[in-house]
C-alpha cells in the first residue's frame, strides 16, 4: 500500500510516496514523476538519504532526459520508519522489493535500479587503539575527516563507511528480475575495510560487550553497532552472490579512480566475476564524485541511453535522448 502526496515543481511533478515494506514500515520517498512509463530506482548508501547530492543530481538529470526517477529512504533513515542497523543487507534488498513491487503495480517498467556506497557527509570514528582503554563508546563526527586528534593519547579520527551501494546485487542475485543494475563504487569484499578503521580489538571489543555506540561529539549516540549487525555484513558473500546473479542482467560497475573509502581494485574484481559486466573509472574521483558529479551523471545517462535503445531497438514511444 501506497500513498501519494503532490509536491510543488515547476517543470516536473514531483510526489512524495509512502511505500509499506513488509515489516509494515513506511519508506518515504520521492517520485520525480514526467509521465514517463519507464522508472529507475535510485538507492542511497550508508547513513545517506534519498537527499544525498549523486541521488538528487541523478533523479534531475533523468527526469530532464524524460525518464521518471524515484529516490527513497531505506528503512531506520531518513524519513522512513524503522531503526537504523549496521549490516542490513538482505533487508535492505526486501525494501527495494517492496519500491519494486510498488511500481510494478501502478505499471511502471523498471528500466534500471542504482546503488551508491556512502555518498556525502563522511562520518569518522575516534578509538583508542591500545590495549586496556575503554573502546565501549566510539565517538563519531559526521564532518570529521582522516586527522590526528590528540598525539598523547594517540587517538585519531577515521572515516566510517559501510555499502549500500552493494544492495542493488544483492537484490538482482535474489530476485532475478531485474535487467540492469548501475553498481557506484560498491565494496568487493565486506571483511575488509573494518579492522583497519576501527581498531585491531574491534572484534575482541563487541564480543565481550556485545556492541559498541558510535556517537557524536556531544557524547549522543547516533547508532549502535552490535555483535548481530556486525556479523550480518561480514557474513555477506559478495562474490557468491555476484555468480548469482542472471547473465542476462547488464550490470554498469563505475568507480572513481581516487576513492579514498573503497580501493578501484573493488570494481576490477566485480568485472572479474559478473559475467554480464561493463566497468567505467571516473578518473580522479574520489568516493562521493565530489568535484566529478558532472561526469558521473553524464555516464550513467549514457550507458542508460544504450541500454534502452539495445532493448527496445525501435524507439517508438521511449523517451527523445539527447546527450552529449
Amino acid at each position: 500500500m501506497a500513498l501519494h502526496l503532490s509536491a510543488q515543481n515547476p517543470v516536473v511533478e514531483q510526489q512524495k510516496v509512502i511505500i509499506s515494506n513488509k515489516h509494515g514500515e513506511k519508506l518515504m520517498g520521492l517520485l520525480h514523476d514526467n509521465g514517463s512509463n519507464e522508472i529507475v530506482i535510485l538507492c542511497h548508501g550508508f547513513r545517506s538519504t534519498k537527499e544525498d547530492d549523486i541521488m538528487v543530481n541523478l533523479a534531475k538529470a533523468l527526469e530532464k532526459e524524460g525518464i521518471a526517477a524515484f529516490r527513497f529512504d531505506f528503512a531506520g533513515n531518513g524519513e522512513s520508519e524503522g531503526s537504523f542497523a549496521y549490516g542490513n543487507y538482505w533487508r535492505e534488498a526486501d525494501d527495494l522489493r517492496a519500491v519494486i513491487e510498488h511500481f510494478r503495480a501502478e505499471s511502471r517498467a523498471i528500466s534500471a535500479i542504482l546503488g551508491h556506497s556512502k555518498g556525502d557527509g563522511k562520518s569518522a570514528v575516534v578509538y583508542p587503539p591500545l590495549m586496556g582503554m575503554d573502546c565501549g563508546n566510539v565517538f563519531a563526527d559526521s564532518v570529521a575527516k582522516d586527522i590526528a586528534v590528540k598525539s598523547h593519547l594517540r587517538w585519531r579520527w577515521i572515516q566510517w563507511q559501510a555499502l549500500r551501494g552493494d544492495v542493488v546485487l544483492l537484490y538482482a542475485s535474489k530476485y532475478q528480475d531485474i535487467s540492469t543494475i548501475f553498481n557506484i563504487s560498491g565494496r568487493y569484499d565486506l571483511k575488509r575495510g573494518i579492522e583497519e578503521r576501527i581498531g585491531k580489538y574491534f572484534m575482541e571489543t563487541i564480543k565481550q560487550d556485545g556492541f559498541i555506540d558510535v556517537k557524536n561529539r556531544t557524547g549522543s549516540v547516533i547508532y549502535r553497532v552490535t555483535e548481530e549487525s556486525l556479523m550480518d555484513r561480514l557474513n555477506t558473500d559478495m562474490h557468491k552472490a555476484c555468480l548469482a546473479i542472471n547473465k542476462d542482467c547488464r550490470v554498469f560497475t563505475i568507480h572513481g579512480s581516487a576513492d579514498e573509502i573503497i580501493p578501484v581494485e573493488d570494481a576490477l574484481e566485480f568485472a572479474k566475476i559478473i559475467p554480464n559486466h561493463d566497468l567505467h573509472i571516473i578518473e580522479g574521483a574520489n568516493h562521493s564524485y565530489t568535484s566529478h558529479q558532472t561526469e558521473l551523471v553524464s555516464v550513467v545517462l549514457n550507458l542508460m541511453k544504450a541500454t534502452l535503445q539495445r532493448e527496445e531497438g525501435d524507439m517508438g514511444d521511449s523517451p527523445n535522448w539527447e546527450i552529449g
